[in-house]
């Protein structure tokens, strides 16, 4: 058994896990989320619909809120495949707005299908949902330098475009905030803090 200041120089010696301050709550999901999808480039067209149909959700929310209904919202939505929430009938649209396993909003229900609609329209534009949305970037992560969450901003001159051009396209709920909470959450931007444990790994 190691002597007392043994332990003390062991534990002095322990770097500290630093993560993106809005990360650092108590909450296991917050922290797992963070961790392990949060800024990692996603190319997957179903899981990009997943974030833009959730990001809308979130609008006036709290992340945290729809992460805790995250995997019931896949349930209901059928795992966010568009190709099936574009045949939403409003008996669904009906059954949805009664469960309270997610976010009763008409509006962002009813968002949900058209946005659908409008993904699969660019999918058949493009080839791919993936090859138009990381086209804002060039194809690359743009890769930040912030050393605080101060520095971070609410939207960008990339994200205004972005915005503007899916509006243009048909869809709803996809205001600049929206589109950039977006690029955050699929790694199309980098914005984990310079000592971010995530940002070093």
């Amino acid at each position: 058994m190691p002597a007392p200041d043994q332990i003390n120089s062991a534990s002095q010696a322990r770097p500290e896990i630093i993560r993106c301050g809005w990360a650092s709550a108590e909450d296991e999901l917050y922290t797992d989320y963070h961790d392990n999808e949060w800024g990692i480039p996603v190319h997957d067209d179903d899981l990009l619909f997943e974030f833009l149909v959730l990001e809308g959700f979130q609008a006036g929310l709290s992340w945290i809120t729809i992460l805790r209904k995250r995997e019931h919202f896949r349930k209901v939505f059928d795992n966010f495949d568009p190709r099936k929430v574009v045949n939403y009938s409003n008996e669904k649209i009906e059954e949805l707005l009664q469960d309270q396993g997610i976010i009763r909003n008409k509006l962002k229900v009813n968002g949900a299908v058209q946005n659908a609609k409008a993904f699969l329209k660019i999918q058949e534009d493009f080839g791919s949902f993936d090859k138009y949305i990381w086209g804002f970037v060039g194809g690359q992560p743009v890769v930040n330098q912030w050393k605080s969450l101060k520095e971070v901003p609410p939207k960008t001159e990339i994200s205004d475009k972005m915005s503007k051009d899916l509006k243009k396209r048909g869809f709803t709920f996809i205001g600049s905030t929206i589109c950039y909470a977006f690029m955050q959450a699929t790694g199309m931007v980098n914005d984990h803090i310079v000592d971010c444990i995530c940002r070093k790994q």
